[in-house]
């Protein structure tokens, strides 16, 4: 009996000292993933290929690294809204045939989402991804948000009281503390398909690591947090958000459960009442927007529409010599 006990004990530690060890060597080869392994950072093609007008942009962030982007738009004075659109990880192997295909396949949900929407896009390339230099990391990936948000801020051929925030995935932990710590920038947040925390994905990717590293809602002793250095714990930042947010939930999701969307959107709704959830029922992780089809570009536009209105000309001049006659 004792021999059982003592061989228990120790195959338990043996599991915590090899989770130790994981975390610890490999944690940001889990959480980012630029480039699926063997394959080429580089972009095969760009929104030129589906005839985009577009501009190459490129950046400072706040510690020096230099960032790529795109900013694509409808038409070159367009004052419609700008979606600042932060990305998934290299994405599902389940759509991904070729590079040329999976970057093909993101460049037409812009480009219909430039149709649908009247809108401008902005793609930023984290550090580590595409072009841009540096290493991910979570301080790295926010600043990096900042340095767009503040580029589009600061750019005189847009609409800057109407820029939208929409993260897919991880891409919605980084929109979420973005649109957090900036209220006065970012008009509205559109959120899909993305997890509550990297804390609580360990246990999805690695389920024994459920039992020692957890978020806020788990259950367990939660000894190996201290060790996770991008915990992304985007439930406890959208509880802070005030701007209003779109919650759009593929309920086929194959790699972030749809049951993570419920609990951030469960966080938000307590206390924002300009929170909207939305279920793509054969919306999977990649795929929802084509799964959602019509409904899932209705709902967006509606959303923008309700909550990031167009200002007509008429009305701020006359809001102008109201302030001038007072």
């Amino acid at each position: 009996m004792v021999s059982y006990v003592s061989a228990l004990l120790y195959g338990v530690g043996g599991i915590v000292v090899a989770g130790m060890a994981l975390l610890v060597a490999f944690q940001e080869k889990l959480v980012y993933v630029p480039v699926l392994p063997g394959l080429t950072k580089s972009y095969p093609i760009t929104p030129a290929r589906l005839r985009l007008l577009y501009e190459d942009v490129w950046l400072r962030s706040a510690d020096g690294v230099r960032l790529h982007a795109w900013f694509i738009k409808l038409i070159p004075e367009c004052r419609g809204p700008t979606v600042l659109f932060f990305q998934e990880n290299a994405g599902s192997i389940l759509i991904f045939i070729s590079p040329a295909l999976y970057i093909a396949h993101r460049l037409e949900m812009v480009r219909i989402m430039i149709q649908r929407l009247q809108c401008n896009v902005f793609m930023l390339s984290y550090r580590g991804y595409g072009a841009s230099d540096g290493y991910p990391s979570q301080h790295g990936i926010a600043k990096d948000a900042q340095a767009a948000l503040d580029h589009l801020s600061q750019r005189t051929d847009i609409d800057t009281s109407r820029i939208v925030v929409f993260g897919r995935s991880l891409g919605g932990a980084v929109g979420a503390l973005l649109t957090k710590n900036n209220p006065d920038k970012v008009a509205a947040l559109i959120l899909e398909n993305t997890f509550t925390s990297i804390l609580d994905m360990a246990g999805v990717l690695l389920p024994f690591l459920k039992w020692f590293i957890g978020g806020t809602g788990s259950k367990g002793p939660k000894i190996l947090n201290f060790l996770v250095r991008s915990p992304w714990s985007t439930i406890d930042i959208v509880g802070q958000i005030n701007q209003p947010i779109l919650f759009l939930s593929g309920l086929q999701d194959e790699m972030v459960p749809p049951s993570h969307m419920q609990m951030l959107y469960a966080k938000v709704a307590s206390h924002n009442r300009e929170c909207i959830f939305v279920e793509f029922p054969n919306g999977m992780h990649m795929d929802t927007w084509l799964a959602g089809g019509d409904h899932y570009w209705r709902t967006i536009q509606q959303f923008i529409g309700n909550h990031v209105p167009e200002i007509k000309e008429h009305e701020s001049s006359h809001d102008d010599k109201d302030t001038e006659g007072r």
